[in-house]
């Protein structure tokens, strides 16, 4: 698989990376640990070196299910794990003061069976810490050899500002697709100045742009998607305007849904590595298959002209989740 550069920091990944967040949460009842290994170990064998986890994913199995998965494999691959909530628990509010993330940093390293972490991001600014203590203490961690590289996620022009200028910010995680787009009006040209890689999580619209769901879809106990607006059966209903057009653009190029929207992220930037998550193997070698498909110019204008005629409905997170983004 292509390789790609995230930004100037020389940290160097597979064009598309695993988010394995829904192995062990947020899209139901977590598949079985043994399943979990498998699907990773599946990614590496097909070219992937890129592999996203967190303390809250659980918490703490994911870390858990990440570190014995890529244990054979560890000094060919990246690992990218995040600090940032109180406990680990996402509900619980956000703490990123300098010795919850030192904390953080020490048992990642235990769960994840490794002497150092590739990329840290925070997962959520805290603003009541200020983003240079934040900055400096993962500095530290980098001088320690704790750390290799320190990342953000969802955070807005101002903290990116003051974080890289303390310590370079490697990458920047937050939601970009074919149907979340505000990133290119102002991160994309920030990130493209400061010379920070990008890493979308959601490609795919959290499973919409595969074409497998719908206004008649049931998401059951613990996916989180049941409480986003933008999944509300009304909402789906009219999104599926989107997905109607996709298929076509798709069909077009012999592809997929999915293969095209990814195939279309990757042609946004030279320094854009998308994390699509799967539970499933038959999923992981689709999305992979985004990787042969090459978009012209032509192409990408016909495309985007096409999706930009849908105006998507719903907002793509809950209140209490999106007071958190964006700071």
């Amino acid at each position: 698989m292509e390789k790609r550069m995230l930004g100037k920091s020389g940290l160097e990944v597979s064009a598309l990376g695993l988010g394995c967040m829904g192995i062990s949460f947020g899209h139901g009842p977590a598949i079985d640990k043994s399943d979990g290994i498998k699907l990773i170990r599946a990614a590496y064998e097909q070219g992937v070196t890129f592999f996203d986890t967190a303390e809250s994913y659980g918490p703490f199995v994911n870390e858990e299910i990440v570190g014995e998965a890529v244990a054979p494999f560890r000094d060919q691959v990246v690992i990218a794990t995040k600090f940032g909530f109180k406990g680990g628990v996402v509900g619980d509010g956000v703490d990123s003061r300098p010795e919850n993330i030192r904390a953080v940093a020490e048992a990642s390293l235990k769960r994840l069976r490794t002497d150092r972490i590739d990329l840290f991001y925070q997962h959520r600014v805290d603003t009541s810490v200020p983003m240079e203590d934040v900055a400096g203490t993962v500095k530290d961690l980098i001088r320690e050899g704790k750390v290799k590289h320190f990342g953000l996620s969802e955070a807005g022009v101002q903290s990116i500002r003051r974080a890289h200028a303390v310590q370079p910010v490697a990458a920047l995680q937050s939601e970009y697709s074919l149907w979340w787009r505000e990133p290119e009006r102002e991160i994309l040209p920030l990130l493209e100045e400061l010379g920070i890689g990008f890493v979308p999580f959601s490609p795919l619209g959290k499973g919409f742009l595969t074409g497998a769901i719908n206004e008649n879809t049931q998401f059951g106990a613990g996916d989180f998607r049941s409480l986003v607006p933008r999944f509300a059966p009304e909402n789906l209903k009219a999104n599926q305007a989107l997905i109607d057009i996709l298929t076509r653009q798709a069909a077009a190029r012999n592809a997929t849904v999915a293969q095209l929207a990814l195939a279309w992220l990757l042609a946004q930037k030279p320094w854009i590595a998308p994390i699509p998550g799967t539970r499933k193997l038959t999923r992981l070698q689709e999305n992979l298959g985004a990787t042969n498909i090459i978009l012209s110019k032509d192409d990408l204008r016909e495309i985007e002209t096409a999706a930009g005629s849908v105006t998507i409905q719903g907002a793509r997170y809950p209140q209490q989740m999106q007071d958190l983004v964006g700071k």
